[in-house]
């Protein structure tokens, strides 16, 4: 398997984020135009915006957590030399994860199942980094 396609999922994770930030403008505009917002408390205080509008932000949040730990161990994974099929399929199942995650919070928020599916992309990660360290110790 060609290694620099292990990038092809961190490109999606970018772009979910990028597309995250796209339907936080479109959120906000909405919003404001419907009268929503408080706009005495808007450029310094969350609680001015509606729940869907705060659903989007947080999410935003969301993925400057994880998938920054990811971004960090395809890059590892990738200059080492060690992306295998392993590698690939973990990628692409924490990326499917965070697509889920993003989808549970600015939809129904069902923190249960919010919950779970981060804990998902979590432990993928740290099936990454298990790998990691198995290269590194065995050279």
């Amino acid at each position: 398997m060609e290694n620099n396609l292990i990038f092809a999922p961190v490109a999606l994770q970018v772009a979910l984020t990028l597309w995250l930030y796209i339907a936080l403008a479109i959120a906000k505009s909405g919003a404001t135009k419907r009268g929503e917002v408080n706009e005495e408390r808007r450029a310094l205080h969350d609680d001015a915006w509606p729940d869907s509008v705060l659903k989007i932000n947080n999410n935003i949040r969301n993925q400057f957590e994880l998938p920054m730990l990811f971004y960090v161990l395809v890059i590892v994974l990738w200059s080492m030399d060690a992306v295998n099929t392993y590698v690939h399929i973990s990628a692409w199942a924490f990326v499917v994860s965070r697509i889920v995650h993003m989808t549970v919070h600015t939809g129904s928020n069902y923190v249960p199942l919010r919950r779970r599916v981060f804990m998902l992309g979590g432990f993928i990660l740290i099936g990454l980094v298990g790998f990691l360290a198995y290269k590194l110790i065995t050279g």
